[in-house]
């Protein structure tokens, strides 16, 4: 059955099955969208290096400050609040219903951003004094840094109006379109580079791109809902209605554990400011560790929330066990691999990869040595993405909020601290030392309230997982000690891009231990994963 038909579609039931596979179409439009990305990254990072010109940190500025206020207003508090509601008035009133509720929560998440982005623009150089204070000792690159954002802050009301839509066609079972979205961003911004020489005319290119890009990723998502068979209009007016400020009421809690977050990243942006390059091998390595995050914890929180909505409208318990079930140790079989690379080889990934150009080899350290302590990091941000949609699902979006505190808290009190002792990658302990305090907590959380509990089934298939996951990391570490030993062999053969070949080489050689591993413990059967992906 294709994702866009003519026909308005009906809800899906909860199904496990259902959820695997919507999930593997987000990691597939997320995979190739992170393999683009990465693409886009290289071609930046040799045209913009990191700390040997301005370029680079006052592009990642104006790259990473719209997108800070979307994680806030837009993506994260809005859309867990929304889902769930546009679900349940889906099913229980009807699509003319639910419709209407998309059209009030559209004009209103536009309005809002409208205003905020509108602020922004005209505060802009006031707002750059408070975020990047290091900025404020080279007046030029200050200056090209409030510029470039200037250009991209309209991204803001382009992707709230984005993860809105997303959200209606996930509601009604589509992912296929909001799925492949980002792919536009990363596409739109390789051909505004790569032509470019000059690391601040790629920088001005770039900060264009963004806007250029927005703009159409939002005219798809328009197209996308209309082929399903949502009318939903765009307005800037908004209508306050009941069920709008049940929505807010919902958003708020929401709002403010993702601002709290943002806390973390607004910190790493204050004390890494101060630092040349430091802005770009912070964006680098944010690049690398968040692949897991993006292809994994954002691809099964994504069709997650949307299921175990209708599990709880439905008051199926059985099913929403077994669909948290099926998420966590899918999650965690899929972000393992990664995280066990980034741990295991960081310098060999960022040298192989990014080493070029303009980013040169003291480049390649420092943002391989942040690189190190996210790895570690890695799953409990993926977890945080499987184990909130939990909460949302029952609309309680109070408690994400107060775990999202601790969070800053202790990434706060740790990274704060060693940035004074060893740096930035001080900055990243603290980060992922916060990420696990979060896990911890909402794990804690749902156990006490029954909402979910670790089973049997799911405790012996994680366990297996993890056995695959260090035998993994053992090879990679081994591999890595025997590097200049791989790249001889190597070089005998195809004398040139060896140190690619190399790292390319041993990660899919790890790739393919680490599958034959999940195998031989039996944390996968062929059978079972016929069964997961068979359509019922």
């Amino acid at each position: 059955m294709p994702d866009i038909s003519d026909a308005p579609a009906k809800p899906a039931p909860a199904k496990s099955s259902g959820l695997v596979r919507n999930s593997l179409i987000n990691s597939f439009f997320t995979l190739i969208s992170r393999f683009m990305g990465l693409a886009r990254d290289l071609v930046i990072t040799a045209v913009l290096g990191a700390s040997g010109n301005i370029a680079a940190d006052a592009y990642y500025t104006a790259l990473s400050f719209p997108n800070l206020f979307r994680r806030i207003f837009a993506e994260g508090a809005f859309t867990a609040a929304f889902v769930p509601s546009y679900s349940a008035v889906l099913v229980q009133e009807g699509e003319a219903a639910a419709d209407k509720l998309a059209r009030d929560a559209m004009a209103t998440l536009a309005f809002a951003t409208l205003v905020l982005t509108l602020i922004a623009q005209l505060t802009m150089p006031w707002l750059m004094h408070v975020i990047n204070p290091g900025y404020f000792s080279d007046p030029v690159k200050f200056k090209l840094a409030i510029t470039l954002t200037q250009i991209t802050m309209p991204y803001l009301p382009c992707m709230a109006l984005v993860a809105l839509m997303s959200g209606v066609l996930n509601a009604r079972g589509r992912f296929i379109v909001s799925a492949a979205v980002p792919t536009v961003l990363n596409a739109v911004m390789l051909i505004a580079v790569w032509p470019q020489h000059d690391p601040l005319r790629a920088a001005y290119a770039a900060s264009w791109g963004v806007l250029a890009a927005g703009v159409i990723q939002a005219g798809l998502l328009f197209w996308g809902v209309r082929r399903v068979g949502a009318r939903i209009g765009i307005s800037f007016m908004p209508r306050v209605t009941p069920d709008i400020r049940k929505l807010m009421v919902l958003a708020i809690p929401g709002a403010l554990a993702a601002a709290a977050t943002q806390i973390n990243v607004f910190v790493s942006q204050a004390f890494s400011s101060a630092v040349p390059g430091a802005r770009s091998w912070l964006n680098v390595a944010d690049r690398l560790y968040q692949l897991p995050l993006g292809l994994v914890g954002v691809a099964i929180g994504v069709a997650l929330l949307p299921a175990l909505s209708r599990a709880v409208q439905a008051q199926d318990h059985e099913s929403a066990q077994n669909t948290m079930d099926d998420a966590l140790i899918f999650s965690m079989a899929l972000t393992l691999p990664a995280a066990a690379a980034l741990v295991s080889i960081p310098f060999f990934l960022i040298d192989g990869l990014f080493t070029r150009g303009q980013f040169n080899i003291h480049d390649a350290q420092q943002t391989a040595a942040a690189l190190l302590h996210y790895g570690w990091g890695v799953p409990a941000f993926v977890l945080t993405r499987i184990l909130s949609p939990a909460f949302y699902a029952r609309k309680n979006t109070f408690g994400p909020m107060k775990f999202a505190l601790v969070n800053v808290a202790v990434n706060l009190g740790l990274g704060v601290t060693l940035f004074h002792f060893i740096g930035v990658p001080g900055l990243a302990i603290g980060t992922s030392a916060g990420a696990w305090a979060n896990v911890i907590l909402m794990l804690i959380s749902l156990i006490r309230r029954k909402m979910w509990h670790l089973s049997p089934r799911s405790a012996a298939g994680l366990t297996k997982v993890m056995i695959a996951g260090v035998g993994m990391a053992a090879f990679l570490a081994l591999c890595s000690t025997y590097r200049p030993f791989i790249q001889a062999q190597i070089a005998q053969i195809m004398p040139h891009l060896v140190k690619e070949i190399a790292i390319l080489g041993v990660c899919f050689a790890g790739l393919f231990l680490y599958i034959g591993l999940l195998f031989v413990t039996g944390a996968v059967k062929s059978r079972d994963l016929k069964a997961m992906l068979r359509r019922r």
